[in-house]
């Protein structure tokens, strides 16, 4: 003899049936099936879209970093770090803490928040246009907007290919490289619009920093 559960017993049963389905369906079917596919068709970008060098992984592409020298004194958190020449310089970064990690550091991804009429933002822009135009040797009037601006997440890898052509002399006089050699190298990684027509042309300077490397 069946027993006839009541109403609301019932209706708790039927929700516990739901629950389960749908923690299977989208709490470990879905999951597994995304993931698979991502590692079967995209497993270079599901994993981190990772730099490696002599086997082991050294940066991410998707993260941009400081290419800086090293500091005079390690344990002063506040020492400004100096950019390296034999390096493609990033644009400025506000991901700072503060806590002597420096600028590019992921536990502080954010922008200044400084609106373009703050007079604290127009006195970095420049600052930086008359510290890059010295650093890289040119006019401060060809520097690019973005060596004087951080990006909204403090982290972007990527330059304007102006900004990266503006630097291939320095990086070839540093590196006692040919110039030609040097551009050649900016034109090979230069990446067009997303999609054909999103964004702005790039340079991902983590990728070119890594090929510069290679040459040596």
């Amino acid at each position: 003899m069946l027993v006839r559960l009541p109403p609301m017993m019932r209706r708790h049963l039927s929700a516990l049936r739901m629950l389960l389905v749908f923690t299977a369906v989208t709490g470990l079917a879905y999951p597994l099936a995304v993931t698979g596919l991502a590692q079967l068709a995209f497993a270079h970008h599901a994993n981190g879209s990772l730099i490696e060098e002599h086997g082991r992984p050294v940066a991410s592409a998707l993260l941009g970093q400081s290419f800086a020298l090293p500091k005079r004194n390690p344990a002063d958190a506040g020492e400004q770090l100096r950019p390296d020449p034999r390096w493609f310089q990033p644009r400025p970064s506000a991901a700072d803490a503060g806590k002597g990690a420096g600028p590019y550091d992921p536990l502080a991804s954010g922008a200044s928040n400084l609106g373009p009429a703050n007079q604290v933002l127009v006195k970095e822009v420049a600052a930086r246009r008359a510290a890059v135009a010295a650093f890289d040797g040119v006019p401060p009037e060809s520097v690019p907007a973005d060596a004087l601006t951080a990006s909204g997440s403090g982290l972007d890898p990527d330059i304007s290919p102006a900004y990266a052509e503006e630097q291939a002399n320095r990086v070839a006089r540093a590196r006692g490289l040919s110039p030609v050699v040097v551009r050649r190298l900016v034109a090979a990684r230069q990446q067009g619009r997303s999609l054909g027509f999103l964004g702005s042309p790039h340079v991902n300077v983590v990728e070119l920093n890594h090929a510069l490397a290679a040459l040596h």
